[in-house]
């Protein structure tokens, strides 16, 4: 029997793809794209879902934003060099020992990375959600294709608000009162 003090885990895990400073400064609504991020990571943490972080090529384009680790400072950080965060040596074999079912993505960029990552997470038998105020891009129109491709295909695309107050799915969850306080603070 689970009592609300030992909530059975969710199947779902949070990927953190790609927030490196090379990357995020040159994306417009970049810094509103990193507040979401960090509140899916602090949600993440609250519910007890696993989080991983992918670094693309960090030895040239550096390391994860320092914000973003601190939203997540237990999460393995996979580095890969193809533009799929699932391609990371490591990552499907961590997701799977923690038997995850559904990868909640957020990062840049939406056509590249991202696209590649939700395309071959769904090859591998995970459900998708892009979080999508939580992912950014350079150009707007790429976007749009890229959401209404990866729509067709399968995956789910909300905001970071509407993925995690399902999560908890009610206001008498125990960690509640400090994922609303989150929203307050990342919230805009």
């Amino acid at each position: 029997m689970t009592t609300e003090n030992s909530l059975p885990p969710l199947p779902v895990a949070l990927l953190l793809v790609d927030w490196q400073f090379a990357f995020t400064s040159v994306m417009p609504n970049g810094a509103a794209a990193v507040r979401r991020a960090i509140l899916a990571a602090r949600a993440a943490q609250l519910l007890g879902l696993p989080i991983a972080i992918t670094e693309h090529v960090p030895h040239k384009l550096g390391t994860t934003l320092p914000e973003i680790r601190e939203a997540a400072p237990n999460a393995p950080v996979f580095n890969k060099t193809a533009f799929s965060g699932v391609a990371a040596d490591g990552l499907i074999e961590w997701l799977r020992e923690r038997n995850v079912q559904h990868v909640l993505l957020t990062g840049l960029e939406s056509p590249i990375c991202i696209y590649q990552t939700a395309v071959q997470a769904m090859a591998e038998g995970f459900d998708v959600t892009l979080l999508a105020d939580a992912v950014v891009e350079r150009r707007a129109a790429d976007r749009v294709h890229a959401f209404d491709t990866l729509c067709r295909a399968g995956a789910h695309i909300l905001p970071v608000e509407t993925v995690f107050y399902s999560l908890f799915s009610d206001s008498i969850h125990p960690q509640f009162r400090e994922f609303t306080q989150l929203v307050k603070t990342f919230g805009d």
